[in-house]
């Protein structure tokens, strides 16, 4: 029985020992994923790096490269790394995750429309990925907006500027017009309504883009993403059909 036992071991170990050689790369990722455990993220990317310098095709040290690279808030990197990651992966479930984390990355970074694009490259690998269908949607909204801000901004420019045009038609045109009127504007004494022009540069400028209040419910996001995935497919069929009509009025023999 003893020497059963002795024979077990020495079998066991030279499993482990087999297993050390053939993924020597092992023992750093299981450190760094220790460290990542403990919310050591800068620790964790030693030990990711350290695997990589064994085996740099290693996809589980490069994800988990880039998991802790995203939780030290540097976006772009992991952004990058995600993108390297889907190109290179032969299996869809992998290049689909590192769509989806590129996703993630560039959406912090607030390049929204590539990390829309990002996400559908998600969602075309892995259709049934609820998690990347909810950011797709929530990006498109996002950018939804931005686009119907820009547009009301723009006719809001648009119309005070036709405004200034007429309003220097009116005072060209009206023979009666104070001549006292461009002297008040030079006095500072003359500040209509109480405003300060330095109590108003005091005002903070926006803190920038901020989503939403409420955010998106799943049943939101599931309807708006349907509406798009409508739009494209009628997109493509137009597509089709207008190939189709080429290739059968080439006239060519083959």
């Amino acid at each position: 029985m003893i020497r059963h036992t002795i024979i077990t071991c020495l079998l066991l170990l030279a499993a482990g020992t087999a297993a050390g050689q053939k993924y020597p790369e092992r023992r750093d990722i299981r450190s760094g994923n220790k460290f990542y455990g403990k919310a050591e993220y800068s620790e964790a990317e030693i030990s990711y790096r350290k695997a990589l310098e064994k085996q740099p095709d290693s996809y589980e040290a490069n994800f988990n490269l880039a998991d802790a690279l995203y939780k030290q808030k540097r976006y772009d990197e992991a952004a990058g790394l995600n993108e390297q990651l889907a190109a290179d992966s032969a299996r869809l479930d992998n290049a689909a995750s590192a769509y989806f984390n590129q996703g993630n990355a560039l959406f912090q970074q607030r390049k929204l429309q590539e990390a829309l694009e990002a996400y559908k490259n998600s969602l075309r690998l892995n259709p049934a990925d609820m998690e990347a269908k909810f950011n797709y949607a929530y990006t498109k909204k996002l950018l939804d907006k931005d686009k119907n801000d820009q547009n009301k901004n723009d006719q809001n420019k648009d119309q005070n500027k036709d405004n200034r045009n007429d309003q220097n038609k009116n005072d060209k045109n009206d023979p009666n017009q104070n001549p006292d009127k461009d002297r008040n504007k030079d006095n500072p004494d003359n500040n209509q309504n109480g405003n300060d022009p330095d109590k108003q540069d005091q005002q903070p400028p926006s803190g920038g883009q901020q989503p939403p209040q409420g955010g998106m419910s799943r049943e939101e996001a599931e309807r708006m993403l349907d509406a798009v995935q409508g739009s494209e497919d009628k997109t493509k069929k137009k597509v089709d059909e207008k190939k189709a009509v080429t290739v059968g009025n080439s006239g060519k023999n083959w």
